[in-house]
């Protein structure tokens, strides 16, 4: 299915030629290029660390933050996490997970972080520890900084920007996070992506995602929305106008 369209999209640094091709294949988030250097490597002499008794361990949990969604969240390069050794002080860090997506801890130098959840870090430092150097260790890993995947939201939002999400996120969720619609907004909004190498698109409209008659979309990685308004440059609402339905990504070639 084609659509005759000529459109450039200044806010996405893309341009788009004359044709709109429905690709109904699941988009994945845009890749990212990150340049931070790895973390250093640190070294603790195992006769300077006073082990717990095993009688009076306790398992300690820290919970970072009350969303849910978080225990999903996959670890992203440059996310800072907080690692607590209960009762080890000495192995308790805050680290900044480095671009190669590794980590850097006493006594079990690198770990790799990027792409697991926190509790899949948390297990793997828990056996690692425990194989040579504590007894029944009890470690505890939460995400202090999302700084690995962020979207855009533009146009008629109370707060416009760029924002981190937390695991699974909805259209619905990262407007509550720009904390709602102008009041000028309309109800349909753009989602851009990149997918596959390829630029995609699609239109939502907020009153029948409200009112459960279309499903509120997952925002990905990378991802950006732009809520419509009167004042929404007319490359956006052409393209608005030209998507032949709501709720499904087309290719833009």
């Amino acid at each position: 299915m084609t659509l005759g369209l000529s459109l450039c999209l200044s806010a996405c640094g893309t341009t788009i030629s004359d044709k709109l091709e429905v690709d109904a294949s699941p988009a994945t988030s845009a890749e990212a290029t990150l340049s931070k250097s790895p973390a250093p490597m640190h070294s603790v002499a195992p006769g300077s660390i006073t082990l717990p008794k095993q009688e009076s361990l306790e398992a300690v949990r820290l919970t970072a933050t009350s969303d849910p969604s978080s225990s999903a969240y996959k670890i992203g390069p440059l996310d800072l996490l907080d690692i607590t050794v209960f009762r080890v002080p000495e192995l308790s860090k805050t680290v900044q997970v480095a671009a190669t997506g590794t980590i850097n801890l006493p006594l079990v130098g690198e770990v790799s972080a990027a792409g697991r959840t926190a509790q899949d870090v948390e297990r793997d430092l828990t056996q690692r520890f425990g194989v040579k150097f504590l007894q029944s260790p009890q470690v505890n890993v939460t995400i202090k900084e999302y700084n690995s995947q962020r979207v855009t939201i533009d146009g008629a939002v109370k707060k416009p920007g760029v924002y981190p999400i937390r695991g699974e996120t909805t259209l619905l969720q990262l407007i509550a996070t720009a904390e709602g619609l102008t009041d000028t907004a309309q109800t349909e909004i753009a989602v851009f992506r990149k997918a596959d190498g390829k630029h995609q698109a699609a239109k939502f409209d907020v009153d029948k995602i409200r009112s459960g008659h279309e499903k509120d979309p997952e925002i990905l990685e990378g991802d950006l929305i732009v809520v419509s308004d009167s004042s929404l440059k007319t490359t956006y609402q052409g393209l608005l106008k030209a998507l032949p339905v709501t709720s499904i990504f087309v290719t833009l070639l």
